[in-house]
C-alpha cells in the first residue's frame, strides 16, 4: 500500500514537472519567435538594399537640425542618401538620417554598409583609432575623416605625417585642421567676463593666511609635459597647494574629490579664492588649449600657463596670463609671482581686462563668433554634429561635380592639421629636484613617441598596399631592423 502510494505520488510529481516543462518550452518559442521578427526587421531596416514604408519623398523633406531614428514607424532607405559610416563607433547610432542644411546624409556605424555603393565616407575617432581594423580595401570615392579633440598620449602615430595624411576631412585642436576645436572648452564670451566667480582682491588677500598663493589639482600625473618636474622644483621656492594626486599636499572636501566635480559650483569656489593657478596642460602642442587654461579665466584666477606655445594668439587680453616659457627657471618664476602677491597695483594688471569686460583679442573674439557649433548649448550643434554634416556636404559637393562631368574636389589633411613635437623632460640640478628613480611612466614617453613614428611608417606602407592585413603582419614592420 506504500509502494502505490509512493507511485502515485511520483507519477504526480512528474506530471507536473512536464507540464512546467512544457510551459516554459512554449514560453521559450514564443519569445523565439518575437526574437526572429524583431532580428527580421532589424535586418530590414539595416541591410540598406530594401524598400522602407513611410520612406520620405524628395530630398530634403526634414527642418533643419532635425534627423530620423531608425526605430519605430521611421524608417528610412539608406540606399537613397550617401552613406557615412562611423568605423570608430562614437556616437552609437545603428541608423539615422541626419539633416545637414539643405542636404541629408545617412549616419550609422553599422559596418555592413561598408561595401555598399552609397557608402561615401568614413568617420574615424582619434583615440580608438587602431590597426586591427581598418576599412580595406580602400575604394577611390571613400574619404576618410578625423575626429581627435584630445592630446597627442592618446595616440601618438596620428601625429605624424604618414597618418595624418591618410584622411581628406579633419577636425582637430590645431586652427589648421578643416573644423578646428581649439575653443572646445570655451562657452563663449559671457563667461570669460561674467564676475560670478570672481572674489575681490581684499578677501583674497585676506585668505593669503590660510592658503598659498599658487594652486596646483591635477590627478593625471607625469605625462608627455613632463609638468609635474616642473611643479616640484617650483615648489622649493613658493608655496603652492596641490589638491590632486600628482605632489598632493591638501586635501579637497570629500565631495569634491571625484574628477566629475570638476566642473561643480562647489570646486570652483575653492579655485576662486586663489591668486593664481598652475594651468599645465599634458602635452605640449600649437593649439592645444584645454580647460586647465580657460577655467580660471573664468573665476577670475590669474593662470600661470604651460602648453601650447602659441597660446598667446588666444590670450583674452595681453596681460591675462602669466606664461611659464618666459622664464628660464621655476625660480624666477617663483619671484615673479611673490612680486605680484605683494603689489597688488601689478596683479590687479593681470585681471583689469575681466573687472572692465573688455576682451582685445580679435582673434578669439572672431573664433568665437564664426564656429559652427556650441559648447553646452542646446540652441546649437555640437562639434560632432557639426564634423558629421562638414563630412556630408562635401560628399554632395563633390557628387554634384560629378553629375556637372566635373572632376570631384581633393582633399587632403597635411602635418598642421595635427602635429606635436616629441616630448621633452625638465632637468633641474638643484637639491629641490632628487632624482626621479623609478618614474617608468615619465621615462615612456620619448621612446613611446619614437616608436610611434615606426608605427606610422609601417601603417603607411600597409594602407597604400590597400589589402586587409593582420596584427602580425604591422609590429614585424614596425620593429623590423
Amino acid at each position: 500500500m506504500v509502494r502505490i502510494q509512493r507511485r502515485k505520488l511520483l507519477a504526480s510529481c512528474l506530471c507536473m514537472t512536464a507540464t512546467v516543462f512544457l510551459m516554459v518550452t512554449l514560453q521559450v518559442v514564443v519569445e523565439l519567435g518575437k526574437f526572429e521578427r524583431k532580428k527580421f526587421q532589424s535586418s530590414n531596416l539595416q541591410d540598406g538594399h530594401k524598400d522602407m514604408e513611410g520612406e520620405p519623398k524628395g530630398l530634403n523633406p526634414f527642418p533643419v537640425k532635425e534627423a530620423l531614428a531608425l526605430a519605430g514607424r521611421n524608417k528610412v532607405d539608406a540606399g537613397r542618401y550617401p552613406i557615412v559610416l562611423w568605423w570608430s563607433p562614437l556616437t552609437g547610432e545603428t541608423g539615422r538620417l541626419g539633416q545637414c542644411g539643405a542636404d541629408a546624409c545617412f549616419f550609422t556605424i553599422n559596418r555592413t554598409f561598408q561595401h555598399h555603393p552609397m557608402t561615401k565616407a568614413f568617420l574615424f575617432y582619434g583615440t580608438d583609432f587602431n590597426i586591427d581594423s581598418l576599412p580595406l580595401p580602400r575604394k577611390a570615392h571613400h574619404d576618410w575623416a578625423l575626429f581627435h579633440e584630445e592630446s597627442p598620449k592618446n595616440n601618438y602615430k596620428l601625429f605624424h605625417e604618414p597618418v595624418i595624411t591618410l584622411f581628406n576631412h579633419t577636425a582637430t585642436f590645431s586652427r589648421h585642421s578643416d573644423l578646428p576645436l581649439t575653443t572646445q572648452y570655451l562657452e563663449g564670451v559671457d563667461v570669460l567676463k561674467s564676475l560670478r566667480y570672481l572674489v575681490p582682491l581684499q578677501s583674497k588677500n585676506n585668505l593669503r593666511q590660510k592658503l598659498a598663493p599658487l594652486v596646483y589639482v591635477q590627478s593625471d600625473c607625469d605625462p608627455p609635459s613632463d609638468r609635474d618636474s616642473y611643479v616640484r622644483e617650483l615648489m622649493a621656492y613658493i608655496e603652492v597647494d596641490s589638491y590632486g594626486e600628482c605632489l598632493q599636499n591638501r586635501d579637497l572636501p570629500q565631495q569634491l574629490k571625484n574628477p566629475a566635480s570638476m566642473d561643480a559650483e562647489a570646486f570652483y569656489r575653492v579655485i576662486a579664492q586663489y591668486k593664481f593657478i598652475l594651468a599645465f596642460e599634458n602635452a605640449v602642442c600649437d593649439d592645444y588649449i584645454t580647460e586647465k587654461f580657460w577655467r580660471p579665466l573664468k573665476l577670475g584666477v590669474v593662470p600661470v600657463y604651460y602648453g601650447s606655445p602659441t597660446i598667446t594668439d588666444w590670450l583674452p587680453s595681453n596681460r591675462s596670463a602669466i606664461l611659464v616659457s618666459e622664464f628660464s627657471h621655476p625660480r624666477e618664476l617663483a619671484s615673479f609671482i611673490r612680486r605680484l602677491d605683494y603689489d597688488d597695483g601689478l596683479y590687479e594688471t593681470y585681471v583689469e581686462w575681466k573687472l572692465k569686460g573688455e576682451i582685445s583679442n580679435q582673434r578669439l573674439l572672431t573664433a568665437l563668433r564664426e564656429r559652427e557649433w556650441g559648447v553646452q548649448d542646446i540652441n546649437q550643434d555640437n562639434y560632432i554634429d557639426t564634423f558629421e554634416c562638414m563630412v556630408c556636404r562635401r560628399v554632395w559637393a563633390n557628387s554634384r561635380l560629378q553629375e556637372q562631368g566635373l572632376p570631384p574636389k581633393q582633399w587632403k589633411a597635411d602635418v598642421s592639421h595635427l602635429h606635436c613635437p616629441e616630448p621633452t623632460l625638465f632637468t633641474f640640478s638643484s637639491p629641490a629636484s632628487p632624482a626621479l628613480r623609478g618614474r617608468s611612466l615619465r621615462d615612456l614617453w620619448l621612446p613611446s613617441f619614437q616608436q610611434s613614428k615606426k608605427e606610422a611608417q609601417a601603417l603607411r606602407w600597409l594602407v597604400d598596399r590597400n589589402q586587409n592585413f593582420s596584427s602580425a603582419e604591422f609590429w614585424a614592420l614596425v620593429f623590423k631592423e
